[in-house]
């Protein structure tokens, strides 16, 4: 049996696991309102929902409050049903499915066109229901991460394309594509709902630094996590792991320990950002704004970790055991039909 050791990335993380108080009532709201739409078939639905999307709202937003948390639990409804209908289709077709979500978003009052895939409409009703609690400049950077996301899934749908005449992205080329692809960026705009963070203090370079790192931080956890099912699956040429093994010439073994090594750089990086943010001064307002976002940055990697081990979308019912011992055995490559 061979084994994959799982290197222990958030060890040294200060910031420990929080959790939304309004977790099981509104995520059962948010979960119920997705049904409702009957996205999956039975067999597909009941693989989604052990996911517990709701959850990583939950582990990712522990201080919104009711009405705030609950549309992050729709956005992480919304992202995985974006990601599930656009994750094998061709460029064409992905690119149609992003201006379907975009023109629902930019237009949440007007009534989606009969017959058009329920992606629209499922973008229309969380916006619509977001920004009633939402500031001005929450909305308006919401939508643009929005369009930065959707733009690279189409640009990962046709790497796909690519990769079928056997292109595979360089390392630096999946650190560019992927810090927009995992989501982030509106993540952290949805955070901003409850406050009005300044454009010039959003883009501070000390922030947006942080921000940065974090965001590197989030997808190499992810990518570690999902490595093994993707792998298995013949699903791992945008995984960074296997785009190190072929570019460095590395086995499995090294390319977690290059993975772990990129991790600890960002994490030393951002704890060391993290002292030059808390010296920067505003007036009252902006500083209560600033604390409140950076607070939800910081949250974001152990709430990513934690998610990737307690829901069961990497390692089933496994998932607790695998966090604590690091271990899971590699799984046998799928057999083609």
């Amino acid at each position: 049996m061979t084994t994959i050791c799982l290197p222990p990335t958030m060890a040294s993380w200060p910031l420990s696991r929080q959790i939304n108080p309004y977790y099981e009532p509104v995520a059962e709201e948010s979960a119920e309102w997705f049904r409702s739409f009957a996205a999956f078939s039975p067999d597909a639905q009941k693989a989604f929902d052990r996911c517990k999307f709701g959850l990583l709202a939950a582990l990712s937003y522990p201080t919104l409050n009711r009405e705030h948390y609950r549309a992050a639990c729709d956005l992480m409804n919304l992202f995985f049903v974006f990601d599930e209908y656009t994750d094998t289709v061709d460029e064409v077709e992905a690119r149609r499915l992003a201006d379907i979500s975009m023109d629902a978003l930019r237009n949440p009052e007007k009534p989606r066109p009969a017959g058009e895939c329920l992606i629209g409409e499922v973008t229309r009703q969380f916006w619509s229901h977001a920004i009633k609690n939402a500031s001005p400049t929450s909305r308006r950077r919401f939508e643009a991460a929005w369009d930065r996301f959707t733009t690279s899934v189409v640009d990962q749908a046709r790497d796909r394309t690519n990769a079928c005449s056997g292109h595979i992205r360089t390392v630096e080329e999946q650190f560019a594509i992927r810090r927009y692809t995992i989501g982030a960026e509106p993540c952290y705009a949805l955070a901003e709902l409850p406050i009005d963070l300044p454009d010039d203090v959003w883009s501070n370079p000390v922030i947006d630094t942080l921000r940065k790192d974090i965001t590197d931080i989030i997808f190499l956890d992810n990518d570690l996590a999902s490595y093994n099912k993707e792998q298995a699956a013949d699903d791992d040429l945008h995984n960074i792991i296997t785009i190190a093994m072929h570019e460095k010439q590395l086995d499995l073994d090294g390319a977690l320990s290059w993975l772990a090594a990129e991790h600890k750089t960002r994490v030393d990086r951002v704890l060391e950002t993290w002292k030059q943010v808390e010296k920067l001064e505003f007036s009252p307002d902006v500083n209560t704004a600033v604390a409140f976002y950076i607070d939800h940055l910081l949250n974001w990697p152990r709430a990513n970790d934690c998610w990737n081990f307690e829901s069961g979308r990497y390692f089933g019912r496994d998932g607790l055991r695998v966090q604590r011992e690091r271990v899971v055995e590699l799984l046998p490559k799928r057999a083609k039909s």
